[in-house]
């Protein structure tokens, strides 16, 4: 049987992310240093996301938090998560947030990932009963709005590593917000963006997938943001010629989970999350192709096997603790 996302489940995740988004150390800062006055402690920097290792980890752990209090609002987790926001979804703290980013040298800090993920937890507060938490931080979410505005005309090139400088992981999660906010302009970014970098790819090969540190697979994840943004008639097309012999099994390296050798290591640890981001994209694409369509068991039992690669390592050594529930409910809720 497939695996879900269970009460149990969601509540063991978020109980995880409680433990860490307002853990301040270790922590690996992404700002840069103009002066001495700069050397600041996470939680002087940034006054909402100074936990979970690294800004964009915390990011996405509020993230988590808010897609399992809308999918269980009366979970075992449900009144510490409401708590949580309430002391860090402030419109004081968030000024603190937005500070950082208006700093000279922080025009690329946490480009494109931290953005995306900052957009995407707009969009899933933004979907809860309780306004305020939205409220508190749309002017972050407006600042990130504008850097992706100013950013994608005058990026001529993708960027299809397997980590966070993936440009189409950036704009598939920033779709769910254009979308989710009615914001017509910026989806029509991210479209023009995707079709002028990918919409000419074909025969993908996947060869240099899994990379030694990859959490991302370049090809699904280029599949995933394709999916979410072209119309279903012209996706089909694309998603053909693009993966070409995915009925066979092939490009077989995408179908075989990856070995991870050393979890306190933080970048082989990464590898944890390559497993369950393929699930999710695998789940995910699957969705899209007709019942009858032959790709689509074979991509719902790669989902699984990816699972069961991934699942058992969620929580354990904190160099995956502190990010790992954030893409196994990604997989599941898929």
């Amino acid at each position: 049987m497939a695996p879900a996302l269970t009460p149990e489940r969601a509540g063991r995740f978020a109980a995880l992310a409680l433990g860490h988004v307002t853990r301040e150390y270790p922590n690996k800062p992404g700002h840069v240093l103009a002066g001495p006055e700069d050397a600041r402690t996470p939680a002087a920097l940034h006054p909402v996301f100074y936990g979970s290792y690294d800004w964009h980890s915390c990011v996405h752990a509020f993230w988590l938090l808010a897609r399992v209090l809308r999918l269980f609002p009366d979970g075992a987790e449900a009144g510490a998560i409401r708590a949580r926001f309430d002391a860090q979804l402030t419109p004081g703290k968030v000024a603190g947030e937005c500070a950082s980013f208006g700093r000279p040298d922080a025009r690329g800090f946490e480009r494109p990932y931290g953005w995306a993920w900052l957009l995407k937890l707009a969009d899933e507060l933004a979907r809860l009963p309780e306004p305020r938490w939205a409220g508190a931080l749309a002017p972050l979410a407006g600042i990130v709005v504008r850097r992706f505005r100013d950013f994608l005309p005058l990026a001529a090139y993708p960027v299809r590593v397997g980590t966070h400088f993936n440009t189409a992981f950036a704009l598939r999660l920033a779709a769910d917000y254009a979308e989710g906010a009615g914001d017509a302009a910026l989806r029509a970014l991210l479209l023009q963006k995707a079709e002028r970098w990918y919409g000419a790819d074909e025969a993908c090969p996947a060869w240099g997938e899994p990379g030694g540190d990859d959490f991302l697979s370049s090809a699904l994840i280029e599949a995933e943001c394709m999916r979410r943004l072209l119309p279903p008639e012209r996706f089909g097309p694309w998603f053909d010629r693009f993966l070409p012999d995915l009925a066979a099994g092939r490009p077989a390296t995408l179908f075989r989970p990856a070995a991870v050798t050393d979890r306190s290591d933080g970048k082989i640890a990464h590898l944890d999350g390559l497993n369950l981001s393929r699930a999710w994209c695998f789940r995910a694409l699957a969705g899209a192709l007709p019942p009858a369509d032959p790709r689509r068991p074979l991509l719902i039992a790669a989902a699984e096997v990816h699972l069961a690669a991934g699942l058992p390592h969620v929580a354990g050594d904190y160099m995956g603790e502190h990010w790992l529930a954030t893409f196994a409910l990604l997989a599941l809720a898929a």
